[in-house]
């Protein structure tokens, strides 16, 4: 083999490493983002599994959320409720600790109350 042989064979290979390293770095993120979103997934798995239980985090039956009864509007003879049964249980939701809001909704709140949520619950 002469040397100039011996340098294309060692220019090819080292444009396979660059692509093999590149790929390498590719899959390591996607590694990396999926232990995050499968460590997000058990957090509120375990977090649906006390509330079906009827635990909350201290172990303790989990409290209603106080809802104000809705005010009823009159149409005709009929008394209309303008907040029912979906509103309740968009409170009771948010209480236990989930997003309600269209940007976020049903992952699990971790950094307090969300601004967006509020709001929905206060229309």
């Amino acid at each position: 083999m002469e040397n100039k042989d011996i340098f294309n064979h060692m220019q090819a290979l080292e444009t396979q490493m660059g692509k093999v390293h590149g790929q390498f770095s590719t899959l390591m993120l996607e590694v990396k983002r999926l232990l995050e979103e499968n460590q997000q997934l058990r957090l509120e798995n375990e977090k649906m599994r006390k509330i079906l239980k009827g635990e909350n985090a201290e172990g303790k039956p989990p409290l209603r959320a106080p809802v104000q009864p809705a005010p009823l509007l009159l149409e005709g003879n009929e008394a209309i409720d303008i907040v029912g049964e979906g509103y309740d249980n968009l409170a009771r939701l948010y209480h236990e600790g989930f997003h309600i809001c269209n940007v976020y909704y049903g992952h699990l709140r971790t950094e307090g109350d969300c601004l967006f949520c509020l709001s929905f619950l206060n229309k």
